[in-house]
């Protein structure tokens, strides 16, 4: 499917036991047997919605448990070998489905790598050039604290070191809550082009947009852990 594809754009499958067209419901309209996952479906299919970004999380969150269920191994104890199997296979995908699309920053990925967009840790060791300064300052404290740490120095020098990194840590936890609201603000783009029914050029310049803010996400990210891993060592 491509990227603005809607569930009901799918293709057309058959059901397994009585051969009517299944249309990639869950169940079959005709003799209401499981349906195996249709060719193709995505995580937003599998979950009746558009390949929108802003998702209502409550209404997810219902519509999650309206199909776990149903599909529920449970509810197939008496049913054929291979009735419980696509039960199975269909419970541990809505599983998966749910969990991804759930959270905004792992929605976007997911859409991106769909898409064959995703390419985080493609340049992983470049910082991002307006942090250039920032990330160069926040390595050499590191490198002072672990210093510190192996030669056994001045208690009150590193607990010095210490502070200087907490602060730095929580300044690139707020670079971290903006870059959160970039990709937030992208999202509502990408939604708002789908509406208007942007052409493929007009989505592929969003989903590079959204890749680059999530490379700058991720590498932000790693450097609050690698502080966090050092200030919890030393």
């Amino acid at each position: 499917m491509t990227a603005g594809t809607s569930p009901a754009e799918a293709s057309a499958t058959v059901c397994w036991s009585c051969g009517v067209a299944a249309a990639g419901e869950r169940f079959c309209a005709a003799c209401g047997k499981i349906q195996p996952l249709p060719r193709g479906a995505d995580y937003f299919a599998l979950l009746g919605l558009t390949r929108k970004l802003v998702i209502d999380e409550d209404a997810l969150e219902q519509r999650f448990h309206q199909l776990s269920w149903k599909l529920h191994p449970d509810n197939f104890v008496r049913a054929s070998e291979h009735e419980r199997s696509l039960s199975l296979e269909c419970s541990s995908q809505l599983n998966d489905a749910f969990r991804t699309l759930r959270d905004p920053v792992s929605r976007v990925e997911y859409l991106l790598s769909q898409a064959g967009m995703r390419r985080e840790g493609q340049n992983k060791q470049q910082a991002p050039p307006e942090l250039l300064e920032e990330v160069f300052e926040l390595n050499e404290s590191l490198d002072e604290l672990r210093e510190a740490r192996q030669a056994g120095g001045d208690p009150e020098a590193k607990a010095a070191l210490g502070r200087r990194l907490e602060n730095e840590r929580h300044r690139f936890e707020d670079k971290l809550e903006v870059v959160d609201m970039e990709l937030e603000g992208l999202s509502s783009e990408w939604d708002r082009a789908l509406d208007a029914n942007a052409d493929q050029a007009a989505q592929r310049v969003l989903m590079d947009r959204m890749n680059e803010t999530l490379n700058r996400r991720s590498y932000i990210r790693n450097l609050v852990q690698s502080v966090q891993k050092e200030l919890a060592e030393a």
